[in-house]
C-alpha cells in the first residue's frame, strides 16, 4: 500500500504564478535542484539559519543548541491555472491576493459527507470571534452550533464521499486545502486538475442547503466598486472602518502589534485601526495616497514584547467593514479576511422591519466623560432615582463576575436595567448584547444572584425603594434597554450598527421576547473629546 502524505494547496488567481505571487525580499532559494518535480512546476525552499530557542539564553543552558525552519513551495500549473502546493511554514510568502479565498472550503463542501464532520472553524464578524469546534464522533453540520445567519464558515474538517475516495479520504478546507493523498508525484496535475472541477462544482448547494447566507463576491467590476468605496472610508478615518487580526489568536504568549512595509514601527499593545493611521503618520505617507496596493503591501504584525515578529498579514486581510453598492442594486456588503461578501436584500429588510420599531428615544444626558465607567457614575450621581451597578457583580460566588447592568431606575411601573456602551464597534456591542441576555438569565434561574441584586439596590435606593424594585423583577415587570453611545444620527436607528451587530443584536431581542421581557435600544449623543491611544515603546534587546 502506497504512502499516504500530508499536501497543504492552493490555488492561484488567474494570472498569478511563481513570478507574481510571493511577497517582496522573500527568503526563497529558487536555485534548488530537485530531479522529479512535474513538468513546469518551480520549488522554492525555505532553509533558514540555525538560531538558539529564546529560552536558551533565559534559563543560561551551556549546551549549543539551535533550531531551524526548513519549508517549500511548488508552484504547478495545471488545468489553465497555478496551484501552490505548501509545505512547511512557508505559505505566508504568498501575497494575500494571489490567492482564492474559498478554494479550500469550497472543494471541501463539494467533497465531503455532510453526515460525516469532525471539526469546524468559523467567525463571527460582529464580535471577531473566531471558535473551533470539534465532535469525537462523525456528525452533522447542525451538531456544531453553526449559525448560518450570522457567523462565516472558515474552515471545515471531515471524511470525504465515497465517490472522491480515491483522490483523498479526509479534507480539512479553509483558504487552502489540506488533505492527505498517495498520489505519486506524477499524479499531482491529474489531482489538481479534479480539484479545480471540484472548485466549480455546486455540490455543496445540495449537500449543505443554505449554508451561506453571506456568499463571497466574486465579480471584478463589483469587487473594483467595493475597493473604491473601502479607499474612500480609509481617506476619510469612517467611524464604521475597524482592524481586528484575522486569526485565531492565543493571548497567553503576551501578544504585541507592529506594523510593516513602510519602515519601523513601533510596539503596541492592543490592535486598533488609529494605531495604523498613526504609523502612516510617523512614515510621512499621506492617507489620502494609500491604495489597495498599499494595504496589501502594509502589514499587521503579531510581535513579542521586543518586536520580534511573530505572524502577519496585511492590513487589507485585517480590514472590518460593510457598505452597500448602488451598482449591485443597493445590496449590502461586509468585508471580512480581505474577502467581499453579499448579504441577500430581503435579510436586510427583515432586519431593518425588526429592530428600527425597538429604537426608542432616551431621557439619558449626551455623553462627555473620557469613559463609560465616569458616564454611569455622573448619571447616577445627577438623575434621582438611578443607581449605578457598573463593575458589581450577582453571579453566584465562585462564578466569573456578571455584571447585573450598568445603571439602574424604576419607571413607569418597570425595574429598567440600561446596558451601555460607548462606540458602535461590532466587537464591543456583541458584549454588551451578551451582557444583557446573561445577567437577566442569572437573575431569573439563580436566587443567590436576586439576593446579591437586592443588596446592592438597598445600598443605593435604601430598603423600602429596594423592596419596590425587587417586587417589579419578581412580577416579571422588568425592561433590558441597550444603551449606545456614539457620534451617529439616532434618525438612522438600525443602520447605524454594522451589518453583523445587526443580526446579534435581532437574535438577542428575539431571545428577551421569548423570555417576556420587554426590551428596546437607544442612541446617546457622543459629545466627548477625542483622545489618542497609548503607545507601548519597544524594549531594548539584552546584549
Amino acid at each position: 500500500m502506497s504512502k499516504s502524505r500530508s499536501f497543504s494547496i492552493y490555488l492561484l488567481k488567474l494570472g498569478f504564478d511563481q513570478a507574481n505571487a510571493l511577497v517582496e525580499g522573500h527568503p526563497l532559494n529558487a536555485e534548488v535542484q530537485a530531479d522529479f518535480l512535474p513538468d513546469g512546476a518551480a520549488l522554492f525552499v525555505l532553509d533558514s539559519e540555525p538560531r538558539p530557542p529564546w529560552w536558551r539564553s533565559y534559563f543560561g543552558v551551556q549546551k549549543n543548541l539551535s533550531q531551524v525552519g526548513m519549508g517549500a513551495l511548488v508552484f504547478l500549473p495545471t488545468g489553465g491555472r497555478c496551484f501552490a502546493l505548501s509545505f512547511g511554514h512557508v505559505a505566508h510568502n504568498l501575497k494575500d491576493t494571489s490567492y482564492e479565498y474559498d478554494f479550500g472550503l469550497r472543494v471541501t463542501l463539494n467533497s465531503l459527507d455532510p453526515k460525516k464532520l469532525k471539526s469546524t472553524d468559523t467567525v463571527e464578524p460582529s464580535a471577531a470571534k473566531r471558535q473551533r469546534t470539534q465532535l469525537p464522533i462523525e456528525s452533522e453540520l447542525t451538531f456544531f452550533d453553526f449559525d448560518r445567519d450570522s457567523t462565516i464558515l472558515r474552515s471545515l474538517t471531515g471524511k470525504v464521499r465515497d465517490e472522491h475516495k480515491d483522490l483523498f479520504r479526509h479534507a480539512t478546507g479553509a483558504g487552502n486545502l489540506r488533505i492527505s493523498t498517495d498520489t505519486p508525484v506524477d499524479g499531482l496535475a491529474s489531482l489538481c486538475e479534479k480539484l479545480l472541477e471540484l472548485y466549480a462544482a455546486e455540490q455543496f448547494k445540495i449537500s449543505f442547503p443554505d449554508i451561506q447566507n453571506i456568499v463571497p463576491v466574486k465579480d471584478p467590476v463589483i469587487l473594483n466598486a467595493l475597493n473604491e468605496q473601502l479607499l474612500v472610508a480609509l481617506h476619510a478615518k469612517e467611524a464604521d472602518l475597524n482592524l481586528t487580526v484575522p486569526e485565531i489568536i492565543n493571548y497567553s504568549d503576551n501578544v504585541f502589534v507592529t506594523f510593516s512595509g513602510a519602515g519601523a514601527s513601533l510596539v503596541y499593545d492592543d490592535v486598533y485601526i488609529r494605531r495604523y493611521y498613526d504609523y502612516l503618520a510617523s512614515r510621512d505617507i499621506e492617507i489620502g495616497d494609500v491604495d489597495i496596493e498599499t494595504l496589501s503591501r502594509h502589514s499587521l504584525v503579531l510581535a513579542d514584547e521586543e518586536g520580534t515578529p511573530r505572524d502577519r498579514y496585511s492590513i487589507l486581510k485585517s480590514l472590518v467593514f460593510d457598505t452597500t453598492l448602488a451598482i449591485a442594486g443597493g445590496s449590502t456588503f461586509h468585508l471580512s479576511e480581505g474577502q467581499w461578501y453579499r448579504v441577500d436584500n430581503n435579510y436586510i429588510a427583515r432586519l431593518t422591519a425588526s429592530l428600527d420599531p425597538l429604537c426608542v428615544a432616551t431621557d439619558l444626558p449626551p455623553y462627555t466623560q473620557s469613559n463609560e465607567g465616569a458616564y454611569n457614575l455622573a448619571v447616577a450621581q445627577t438623575q434621582d432615582g438611578v443607581a449605578c451597578l457598573d463593575k458589581s457583580s450577582i453571579a453566584p460566588v465562585g462564578q466569573t463576575q456578571v455584571e447585573p447592568c450598568d445603571l439602574l431606575a424604576v419607571r413607569n411601573g418597570n425595574i429598567i436595567f440600561y446596558h451601555v456602551k460607548v462606540s458602535t464597534l461590532s466587537n464591543q456591542l456583541s458584549h454588551l448584547f451578551n451582557q444583557g441576555i446573561n445577567a437577566i438569565e442569572l437573575l431569573r434561574l439563580e436566587d443567590e444572584s436576586v439576593e446579591r441584586l437586592a443588596v446592592l439596590l438597598e445600598a443605593a435606593f435604601g430598603t423600602e425603594n429596594m423592596g419596590k424594585a425587587m417586587m417589579l423583577l419578581t412580577d416579571g415587570k422588568c425592561h433590558i434597554q441597550f444603551v449606545i453611545i456614539t457620534r451617529k444620527n439616532p434618525a438612522n436607528r438600525s443602520l447605524n450598527l454594522p451589518l453583523f451587530s445587526r443580526i446579534s443584536l435581532m437574535r438577542t431581542m428575539k431571545a428577551l421576547h421569548v423570555r417576556g421581557i420587554a426590551r428596546s435600544y437607544t442612541f446617546v449623543a457622543d459629545n466627548s473629546v477625542d483622545e489618542e491611544g497609548k503607545k507601548k515603546k519597544r524594549k531594548k534587546k539584552a546584549a
